[in-house]
């Protein structure tokens, strides 16, 4: 019931939601998001690398995490921040973006307790407003998660659909796009892109027979070929941890992941 009601809204809405989200994407793409971190160097992918299971075990939305990236991200291309404040911001995006998406988003105190209380709750407040303010209180950004929906939905919609492969491909593309939150090397591509390349990539590594047709898209193929190709070589590089985040069912038919090959 709930997957008709989802599908009625998408033929009724769908396509005006996927322009309005598809015009926003420039304006929230951040831009070299660490040029102005030189103190941080590599920390940040190793930030997000954290978020990523805080937010699992958070019980969390992928579209929270996906926020919550975003907001980390601009605001590190706007303002230095210092090394030790680090994992203070991230937890501090992670409420921003749960306060736009979860019905229940996660106390102060357990966010703090995230990182074994070294810091106060006025201290997370004060950057939450510091945060708020440098963004100018724009927050909702177009989001992986919400083109990697849109796409499945237009995959379902059309004629000889198969419902097993679309949810196969949209679980692995979520994973690889997850692993792609964490490495600023996939910056440069828009959200709506990765959501592309991801679900391209998963019916190819899936062997699906009926594949999501990627000109859905709008990208030319040499774009989207260009980003499966780095996507490929992100789940080369993550071989043993990326079965650890699939559905089980999903992992069995990824035999090739475990060994990293």
């Amino acid at each position: 019931g709930e997957s008709r009601l989802e599908l009625q809204a998408f033929r009724d809405y769908g396509e005006s939601w996927y322009r309005s989200r598809k015009g926003l994407e420039s304006r929230f793409q951040p831009r070299e998001p660490l040029a102005r971190q030189p103190q941080v160097g590599a920390s940040g992918g190793l930030l997000v690398s954290w978020l990523i299971p805080v937010h699992r075990h958070l019980g969390l939305s992928f579209e929270a995490l996906c926020l919550a990236v975003n907001t980390l991200d601009r605001f590190l291309a706007t303002t230095p921040v210092a090394a030790d404040c680090f994992q203070l911001l991230g937890v501090t995006a992670l409420l921003i973006a749960c306060k736009q998406v979860e019905v229940h988003p996660p106390s102060v105190k357990q966010l703090l307790a995230l990182c074994c209380d070294a810091f106060s709750r006025q201290q997370l407040c004060n950057l939450e407003c510091i945060v708020l303010h440098k963004l100018g209180f724009s927050l909702a950004a177009p989001t992986v998660s919400f083109f990697l929906e849109h796409f499945t939905l237009v995959r379902l919609e059309a004629p000889g659909a198969d419902a097993g492969e679309a949810a196969d491909a949209g679980s692995l593309a979520r994973g690889v796009a997850e692993l792609s939150l964490a490495d600023y090397a996939f910056t440069k591509y828009a959200p709506s892109l990765l959501a592309a390349g991801s679900l391209g990539l998963a019916d190819r590594l899936l062997r699906h027979r009926s594949p999501l047709d990627l000109r859905v898209s709008g990208y030319r193929e040499g774009l989207l070929r260009d980003c499966m190709a780095q996507l490929q070589l992100l789940v080369s590089l993550n071989g043993e941890s990326l079965p650890l985040v699939l559905p089980p069912e999903v992992a069995q038919k990824c035999p090739w992941l475990r060994g990293g090959s």
